[in-house]
């Protein structure tokens, strides 16, 4: 069963521990379906948060984080990563949650790289997409909370903060 999209409408500290068991099904271009298990997730929110990229403020890059949740945002790393995110929130307050983990896949530029994530789904409407949904998975009460991952540059409170969420039954 697709999530509704007013689960996005929820900030994004609450989405990146409620999407821990949801599935994110992938429609190939040849009509194939793929379905992965979100294991780990990491929170980013607002202008407030030195680790969101919103932090600067906007930008042509951040636009999308301003809309209202259930859009995606995806940005290029190391010039080889595109890293999936799905926007959270209420409109004008930019945040979204980054997918770190699907199945036994741990990293999310290796997350980005099975879901062969890339510039063109910038933008895209989870609730509209042909390639991208969310649906209902297993309730994962048994997880760990810990600090984000590989952002010094945000600071010890940010850097700190225990927003990423993984699921112990895979790891």
């Amino acid at each position: 069963m697709k999530i509704n999209e007013d689960f996005f409408k929820q900030d994004a500290i609450t989405v990146a521990r409620e999407l821990l068991g949801k599935v994110i099904v992938r429609t190939w271009d040849d009509g194939t379906e793929s379905q992965y298990l979100v294991t780990e997730t990491e929170a980013y929110y607002g202008e407030e948060d030195l680790a969101c990229h919103a932090s600067k403020g906007r930008t042509p890059r951040t636009e999308i984080m301003y809309a209202v949740g259930g859009h995606v945002y995806v940005y290029l790393i190391y010039g080889m990563y595109w890293m999936l995110n799905f926007v959270t929130g209420s409109k004008d307050h930019p945040e979204a949650v980054l997918i770190r983990g699907i199945n036994h896949i741990k990293g999310s530029g290796k997350v980005g790289r099975e879901l062969k994530i890339d510039k063109s789904f910038y933008g895209e409407n989870l609730n509209l997409s042909a390639r991208l949904r969310i649906e209902a998975g297993i309730a994962v009460t048994d997880f760990e909370v810990a600090p984000r991952v590989g952002i010094d540059y945000a600071g010890e409170i940010w850097k700190n903060k225990p927003w990423r969420f993984i699921a112990k039954f895979l790891q």
